[in-house]
């Protein structure tokens, strides 16, 4: 589980509830405030107002990844580049002992399909150029894919604050026309306000961070992927096992190099 995602949520809810509760003039919490933040039609128009749009901007088969896409952000996959390079040496240097051919036993050990499926490309001898050709479009779909996910989470950032306004709009309207009636002034307030605020916590307390942690997690798939695709190449290619792991680890961040680098002196 991801729990930099539950402790930053935590955290956050944690703060906005302390602005919401604390009163600064006596030093306690007045827990009555709470109420003041809870309305109806102003959830509705928020947050049924954002869905609504976001139901009308994309397809459904993006509405039916959103449990998925939830269950990628609290449980993700784990993308080590490093191991990923270290097998891929591997099976460098059983090609280089033994021949292409040689890693066909080696197959049904790999649980990455993508690298399964790359070197599956290698045994039976397709040409490299083509070989280079559905690996780049291979992740250039992926690519794709990811991006309109994100999308989605992205839009539903923009479209909340603009739903708050809206619903700001409506209270301004309402109270206008509700200057004779003292009574109906405050209700009144109260939706042109909290619309705002329910719009601002939807687009910086839920759609963002999902967007981003979505971000993440295919910048780090992302990565992987073109470690597999350049290693495969040159395990095609014939090159020299050292030459690959150097190659792959300039694909790396520094951290990532430094690491890699004490465990090839470890090795040696």
């Amino acid at each position: 589980m991801d729990l930099s995602l539950i402790l930053g949520g935590f955290l956050g809810i944690c703060l906005v509830l302390f602005g919401i509760l604390f009163n600064g003039d006596t030093g306690s919490f007045v827990f009555g405030n709470l109420w003041y933040f809870v309305d109806w039609p102003s959830i509705a128009i928020t947050c049924g107002g954002t869905m609504a749009v976001l139901v009308m901007s994309f397809p459904i088969k993006t509405l039916i990844k959103i449990p998925k896409h939830i269950k990628i952000i609290l449980f993700p996959s784990k993308y080590d580049p490093v191991q990923y390079i270290d097998q891929i040496v591997e099976f460098a240097r059983e090609a280089r002992m033994k021949g292409l051919l040689s890693l066909e036993d080696k197959l049904n050990g790999i649980n990455d399909d993508f690298l399964r499926n790359s070197l599956m490309l290698v045994v039976d001898s397709v040409e490299p150029e083509k070989v280079k050709q559905l690996l780049e479009s291979e992740i250039d779909y992926l690519d794709d894919r990811h991006a309109q996910d994100r999308d989605f989470y992205d839009k539903g950032a923009a479209f909340a604050p603009a739903f708050g306004m809206i619903g700001t709009l409506i209270g301004l309207i309402n109270m206008l026309q509700a200057l004779d009636d003292p009574d109906a002034i405050g209700p009144a307030m109260s939706v042109a306000l909290v619309t705002t605020f329910y719009g601002s916590v939807l687009a910086n307390m839920v759609f963002l961070p999902v967007s981003y942690k979505l971000k993440n997690r295919h910048e780090q798939e992302i990565l992987c992927k073109m470690l597999i695709s350049e290693g495969v190449q040159a395990i095609q290619a014939g090159e020299n096992p050292k030459f690959i792991e150097e190659k792959l680890n300039q694909f790396l961040p520094s951290y990532l190099s430094k690491r890699s680098d004490e465990m090839m002196n470890k090795n040696e």
